[in-house]
């Protein structure tokens, strides 16, 4: 199978409407920009987002909402969006607020084809609402399901044709994981290389996983907030 392709545009060309996407990065490191810059541009509509966060306003997820074509997202953090905000008070954005670890772990158990597991957080709130509950050692846990998405957008450092991945430090975060939980996933890397070129201890996702690969360009690589020690 030839995995590479030109471009973000080629990549993404069979996202339709009302398709569930998962995108890869935590704030605004190590997101897919090309590939959402590419999504604004084909101007698809009824999009659900599985993201840890919604970008800030004019970047990252935050360029989707602006141009109103997420209908839903399904996050951990949304607290540097204002758009966001706006739209959710509005009632034009459906909200799933998940927490983080059960969305990294929901992200997770799909990639292993586990179906669903069981965790203490959020029991007591909103988020155990219409959730079966079960007690361990005296504990109250809820019942999540594996969360599945048609396609699985990432960002890595560097790739090979074959469509092996390697990401820096942090930027791996949820994007190993959500890498093996798309039914297709889509790769853009900084640096695109020949099958042998990376070291496989070093291979942070397996080609096996992803569907097509293309060198990225431009990354902005912005910071939400730079803080200094003085």
């Amino acid at each position: 199978m030839n995995k590479v392709v030109s471009n973000a545009d080629d990549a993404i060309h069979d996202i339709q409407d009302n398709a569930t996407l998962m995108l890869g990065g935590f704030g605004l490191c190590g997101i897919p920009e090309n590939c959402i810059a590419a999504l604004v541009r084909k101007g698809i509509r009824n999009l659900t987002c599985i993201s840890n966060n919604a970008g800030v306003d004019d970047f990252g997820l935050g360029l989707l909402l602006k141009t109103r074509q997420i209908r839903k997202m399904m996050s951990s953090y949304v607290g540097e969006n204002a758009e966001f905000e706006r739209q959710l008070l509005a009632g034009e954005l459906e909200v799933d607020l998940i927490p983080q670890g059960t969305l990294a772990t929901r992200i997770q158990m799909a990639g292993m084809g586990i179906p669903a597991f069981f965790t203490p957080a959020g029991y007591g709130t909103e988020v155990a609402e219409g959730k079966e509950v079960r007690v361990f050692d005296g504990k109250p846990h809820l019942m999540e399901l594996a969360l599945h998405a048609d396609f699985a957008i990432v960002k890595a450092w560097k790739g090979d044709t074959m469509g092996n991945l390697v990401f820096r430090k942090t930027t791996r975060n949820f994007s190993t994981s959500m890498a093996r939980a798309g039914q297709i996933t889509i790769a853009e890397v900084e640096e695109l290389v020949q099958p042998g070129e990376l070291d496989p201890d070093n291979i942070h996702v397996p080609g096996i996983y992803v569907h097509r690969i293309f060198k990225g360009s431009n990354y902005e690589k912005r910071i939400e907030r730079r803080t200094v020690k003085i």
